[in-house]
């Protein structure tokens, strides 16, 4: 089975640029987006009905902003939109879907702001995460998405600079920190432990043809679920928005 993600930056800027012929060629069983901007209803038909696709939506209450999307072959047994926080939940952060051999989160973590005046909703939306992460622990998890947040030096290309910079911060680390010691295994890390691999560059200072970037995009395994881990990967060639895909084969 392979599981994708990606933060397209808004569905209906990414359509115009070939969103359903990449979906098409991935033939992925399952595909995550995160900052989808579009209420259903604002879509084109084929994006919300497709053929191969189970589509599932969390818009933000807020048109234009935030939101998650999922694609899935197969149909899931439950979909969750709410992780307990209403602030959160209102943005369209999350969605959860339940299958017989394993649990998806699909997360779009709010960033903070660069004068970090949200990184105190930042750290508590990471609270609720890792309460329910912990409830669920035990079984077979694979929690996928923009996290905002790049763990380790290895994961920015620039990490002396950005140590107090929003996304890099102790504090924020420290939530990646609390993940892992749940259990939970970064998967692309199991496979890949060199630097220079990264899912995020800014628009400016022409940072994606230098590699100035910052690995800000995860996927999480429970234990129960790390031994049928297969690959992990970063689609870095993949355009459109400026997050790239990552993926799993399980």
């Amino acid at each position: 089975m392979k599981i994708l993600s990606w933060n397209v930056n808004g569905l209906r800027a990414v359509h115009k640029r070939g969103f359903l012929k990449w979906l098409a060629e991935t033939d992925a069983d399952i595909v995550c987006l995160q900052e989808v901007r579009s209420q259903p209803n604002q879509l084109q038909f084929e994006l919300v009905n497709h053929l191969n696709y189970h589509v599932y939506f969390n818009p933000a209450t807020k048109k234009g902003y935030a939101g998650v999307a999922v694609y899935t072959k197969k149909k899931p047994e439950k979909v969750e939109r709410t992780l307990g926080l209403k602030r959160f939940d209102d943005e369209g952060r999350i969605l959860r879907l339940e299958y017989p051999e394993f649990t998806l989160i699909n997360l779009y973590m709010p960033h903070g702001d660069r004068s970090k005046k949200y990184v105190p909703y930042k750290l508590d939306c990471y609270t609720e995460l890792l309460k329910e992460l912990g409830k669920i622990k035990g079984k077979r998890v694979l929690v996928i998405g923009d996290f905002n947040i790049a763990h380790k030096e290895v994961d920015l290309a620039r990490p002396k600079q950005n140590q107090k910079n929003t996304m890099f911060t102790p504090e924020e680390r420290e939530q990646m920190d609390k993940i892992v010691k749940l259990g939970f295994m970064d998967t692309f890390r199991k496979f890949h432990k060199e630097g220079g691999n990264y899912t995020w560059w800014p628009y400016y200072a022409d940072a994606r043809r230098r590699n100035l970037g910052w690995r800000l995009d995860y996927a999480f395994a429970s234990k129960s679920l790390v031994p049928r881990l297969k690959s992990a990967f970063i689609l870095k060639q993949v355009g459109g928005s400026d997050h790239c895909p990552i993926g799993v084969s399980v």
